[in-house]
C-alpha cells in the first residue's frame, strides 16, 4: 500500500474511533452512577487525545518534504 493510501486509510479508521467515542459520551449519562460516569469520561478524553495525536503525526508526515532524502 502506498504512503497516501495508507495515510487516507488511517485517517478514516480515527475518524470512525472518534465518533464511537462521542457515542460512548452521550450514552454515559444513562449510567446514572457519578463515579462510574466520572472515570469514563476521564478514559474517553484519554482515547479522545490519542486519537489526535494519530491525526497530528499523519498531518505532519503529509507535509513533510521527503525529497532532500532522494
Amino acid at each position: 500500500m502506498e504512503r497516501n493510501a495508507a495515510i487516507l486509510e488511517i485517517r478514516d479508521k480515527a475518524n470512525q474511533i472518534a465518533t464511537q467515542v462521542t457515542a460512548i459520551h452521550r450514552l454515559a449519562p444513562g449510567l446514572a452512577d457519578a463515579p462510574t460516569q466520572n472515570e469514563l469520561m476521564k478514559a474517553l478524553f484519554e482515547l479522545t487525545k490519542q486519537v489526535e495525536v494519530v491525526k497530528k503525526h499523519l498531518l505532519k508526515l503529509e507535509k513533510r518534504d521527503d525529497s532532500a532524502l532522494v
